[in-house]
Order: C-alpha cells, then sequence, then structure tokens
C-alpha cells in the first residue's frame, strides 16, 4: 500500500469505523480513540497491507482495538449482562429507530458486534468470522439470537407503532 491509498483509506473508511465502534462503545470520545489506534496501526504496517484488503484489515483490528479496551476497562467496571430479557414493550412508543437502538444497545458485547457487522455495515459472514476471529457457525448463532431478542423486545408492531 502506498502512502496515498492509506490516506484515501482515512477518507474512505474512518467514518464507518467510527459509526461501528461508536454504537459498540457508546461513547463518542473513546471510539475515536480506537478509531485513531487502529489507524496508526494500519500505518505501521502499510506496506505490508495490501489495499485491497484495508477495509477488512481496519475493521478487524478497530474490533479487536475495542474488544482490548474493554477487557482492560473490564476490572473495573462490569459490563452489564441481560439477566431478565423483557418479552415486549409496555408503553405505547412511535420511534421504531430510538427502540432499536435502546435495544441494540442491551445486548451482550459478541452480538451486539456481529449484529451490527452484518445490519448496519453489511458484511457477510465470512467477512465477520475474519473480523471477530469467531468461527461462522458461532457468528450465525450470534446473529440469531441477537436478532430474537430484538423481536422479544419489541413485541408487537402494535406496540411500537
Amino acid at each position: 500500500m502506498t502512502v496515498a491509498e492509506y490516506n484515501l483509506c482515512v477518507e474512505n473508511h474512518a467514518d464507518g469505523i467510527y459509526r461501528f465502534i461508536l454504537k459498540n462503545l457508546r461513547d463518542s470520545d473513546r471510539a475515536q480513540d480506537v478509531v485513531q489506534e487502529t489507524f496508526a496501526k494500519l500505518w505501521v504496517k502499510y506496506a505490508e497491507v495490501n489495499f485491497g484488503k484495508a477495509k477488512s484489515y481496519l475493521f478487524t483490528t478497530a474490533y479487536h482495538t475495542m474488544i482490548d479496551m474493554i477487557r482492560k476497562d473490564k476490572h473495573t467496571d462490569e459490563i452489564d449482562t441481560l439477566a431478565a430479557v423483557p418479552s415486549t414493550r409496555d408503553e405505547q412508543y412511535s420511534d421504531l429507530k430510538e427502540v432499536l437502538d435502546e435495544a441494540v444497545n442491551m445486548l451482550p458485547e459478541d452480538q451486539r458486534s456481529v449484529l451490527l457487522l452484518r445490519d448496519y455495515e453489511g458484511y457477510n459472514y465470512k467477512e465477520i468470522e475474519e473480523i471477530t476471529g469467531l468461527n461462522e457457525s458461532q457468528v450465525k448463532v450470534y446473529i440469531y439470537r441477537a436478532r430474537k431478542y430484538l423481536m422479544n423486545y419489541i413485541g408487537s408492531m402494535e406496540k411500537v407503532l
């Protein structure tokens, strides 16, 4: 990869990586730190990285950098897991996007990451496998569980609309 191709990668992929990390971390400062560290890692290895595979490399590096950050912070602040899954929403609500964002934020880290990569960023199962280091069947199971949780969380469409 040349320096010009590196700059093109920054221009083309920084926003997508930021959105993906922000959806997971829900902290813009930490998301910016992950994006910056990701591109710093690419800069160190830019001569070794093929430009055609740069997007996959960037998302993989960002994902692992985010996981490392979460693990580092985990000893001080335990990540909330879902103890009880509500079966439906009780109150009526008309903003489906807000309800979905709330539900996605409540997912466990692995499920949220693969769901965002698949449904928000448009990656296929094989690409998600490469990015996360999970095998393809784990990716499919996590996506299935995440979608099932979202369906249960939202409940019937009448309650949302």
